[in-house]
């Protein structure tokens, strides 16, 4: 799943631009299925067969969107304005190469020489950056790029480390690598396996594929914020890298179901799954927008834990997302009512 999930990350897929991850998942998963849908947003709507049928539809769902910029102006002189595109933290791009396409520039800044002592101490907001793709002129940049062209964080995957993976886009192409590695068995229940689009900017695609498919039950497979730095203490951490695969009971847009968190956790534990769960309540997940379609959906979900997520240099460990494919297999068993 490492090699998958090092394909996925190199892809472009900003937020409402997901078409070569789209592309590549279509490619993939088409063989497995026994219906294939792209909805008017642009989700993925994979079904395959079971060994059961449920009562109502089952949905185990990742999104396939990645934070990003978006150009927004051209300067006289070549270098381009821009804004971000899903949540990013302005010191994480300084410096940092980008991507449009086959394109590649460099997020600059004011020279140091030029601030004052009090923009020194201060963080620069998206509109003091630019973004230089090295051209000479408006005209010249305007040949490369134009307003409303999407642009990457330019960022190889890499493994290093003890057991370690380096990449942009880890949010939530990990999600995406176990749920095509999970739709390469026949499953223990009928299922929607869902690949869905603009989750970085308000669980958009999660809406409209939750009011189509109706389901009962919805798992949500992401990758999550772990500060397991050096100096930071208690619930601070939020979850810890090679902790084991995380299982919230509660996020800052769903409080997951009661049931199938217990699930979940028995699921791992009968089958000697490492997994944490979140010490303190924050961000969200495509459950947000999926527990609210119709009369309301069950959800839980499972997270790998990612160092410096939304950044060009997303880190996780290979064991930690290998968990979150083990866990989906066991809940779903559990569900098809199996033992491993």
């Amino acid at each position: 799943m490492i090699e998958l999930l090092k394909q996925l990350c190199m892809l472009p897929g900003v937020s409402g631009g997901e078409d070569a991850v789209r592309a590549f998942i279509c490619k993939v998963v088409k063989p497995y299925a026994d219906e294939l849908r792209v909805d008017t947003m642009g989700n993925v709507m994979a079904f395959r067969k079971g060994r059961k049928t449920p009562e109502k539809p089952v949905v185990v769902c990742a999104h396939m969107d990645e934070v990003g910029v978006i150009v927004k102006k051209i300067t006289e002189d070549g270098m381009l304005k821009f804004g971000f595109v899903g949540g990013i933290d302005p010191r994480v791009v300084l410096g940092r190469p980008v991507r449009f396409g086959d394109t590649r520039g460099v997020v600059g800044i004011k020279a140091v020489h030029l601030t004052t002592a009090a923009e020194r101490k201060t963080m620069p907001k998206a509109k003091e950056l630019y973004i230089d793709i090295g051209a000479t002129s408006k005209a010249a940049a305007a040949s490369k790029v134009a307003p409303g062209d999407y642009g990457v964080f330019d960022s190889e995957a890499v493994e290093f480390g003890d057991g370690m993976l380096k990449a942009k886009a880890i949010d939530d192409r990990i999600g995406c690598a176990a749920l095509i590695k999970l739709m390469e068995q026949q499953p223990p229940v009928d299922l929607w396996y869902c690949f869905t689009v603009q989750e970085e900017t308000g669980l958009r695609g999660a809406a409209t594929m939750a009011y189509a498919l109706d389901p009962g039950i919805a798992l949500v497979l992401e990758g999550t914020t772990a500060a397991d730095l050096a100096e930071v203490t208690d619930g601070k951490a939020v979850c810890r890298v090679r902790g084991g695969v995380v299982i919230p009971f509660m996020d800052g847009a769903t409080i997951y179901d009661a049931g199938l968190f217990e699930l979940l956790r028995s699921a791992c534990d009968k089958r000697g799954i490492r997994w944490q769960t979140k010490s303190r309540v924050s961000g969200g997940t495509d459950a947000g927008r999926i527990h609210k379609s119709r009369e309301g959906v069950r959800v839980c979900a499972l997270a790998a834990p990612v160092r410096y997520i939304h950044s060009p240099s997303s880190v996780a460990a290979k064991a930690d997302c290998e968990a979150v494919l083990q866990a989906a297999r066991a809940f779903l068993e559990e569900l098809g009512g199996e033992d491993e």
